[in-house]
């Protein structure tokens, strides 16, 4: 897959992107995908398209004792993978291991991880970097890296983006590593679709981030003894009703 410059640009200057587009979106480029690896793609394509200052991005996963880039966009990300590797440190290999996202808009500045940075400034365009854990049934598994190629590109937005697209990776991964067949990985997209809608609307009306929404709204559908796929869908459809002044 390819991803249109013009797209890439615009989402990287500000253009506004909802959480909940997020999902939509990623689930369009799913809708095209036919195995694994390919929806591996798609997730590192769609970090490109709807991460502002995202560049380039990448899955690695730990298989046994060793990690594996499962995909990248473009050779550039898949090498920075094997750096991390190699010297044992950056943003994937850290978010593995710490458990906590990793955020570094600009390499050049004090890095936590200064051997890759200065291989980094010294022979790639990459400028910062952003790494984000992926889940399988709630054990550590891997990571999304995302790279940008212009220093401090990669903002607070940025990160929270980041954030719903790796909790939605996490659930493909999920569904990849059990079997599940793309025709029930994509019966399942339309819920998350309407979880990544009611999480932009609760931190747009509750001023929050958005792992805090999320927590609101897993919390809130154990209280109502409710799915959390069908509280999100009453929000969202109440929240246009209330829009439309009907």
């Amino acid at each position: 897959m390819t991803v249109d410059e013009g797209d890439s640009d615009r989402l990287s200057d500000g253009a506004s992107v909802d959480p909940g587009s997020v999902f939509a979106e990623l689930a369009q480029i799913l809708y095209k995908g036919a195995d694994a690896e390919q929806v591996y793609t798609a997730i590192c394509t769609a970090a490109t398209l709807l991460v502002p200052g995202c560049d380039r991005a990448s899955v690695m996963l730990r298989k046994g004792g060793d990690y594996v880039t499962v995909a990248a966009t473009d050779p550039v990300a898949a090498h920075i993978d094997q750096l991390e590797r190699s010297l044992g440190e950056g943003p994937c290999v850290d978010t593995i291991e710490e458990a906590v996202p990793q955020i570094e808009a600009d390499l050049r500045d004090g890095s936590s991880w200064p051997e890759l940075a200065r291989v980094l400034v010294e022979t790639t365009p990459v400028r910062g970097a952003m790494g984000f854990r992926l889940l399988i049934d709630e054990h550590k598994v891997g990571a999304l890296n995302l790279f940008s190629d212009r220093p401090g590109a990669f903002t607070a937005r940025s990160a929270d983006h980041a954030s719903v697209l790796s909790a939605f990776a996490s659930v493909t991964v999920t569904a990849v590593d059990r079997g599940d067949d793309v025709a029930s990985l994509r019966s399942g997209l339309a819920s998350n679709r309407e979880i990544g809608k009611a999480i932009g609307l609760l931190m747009a009306t509750e001023n929050i981030s958005s792992d805090e929404a999320f927590d609101l709204l897993r919390r809130t559908s154990q209280q109502m003894n409710r799915k959390v796929a069908d509280l999100a869908r009453d929000l969202v459809e109440s929240h246009h009703t209330r829009s439309s002044g009907r």
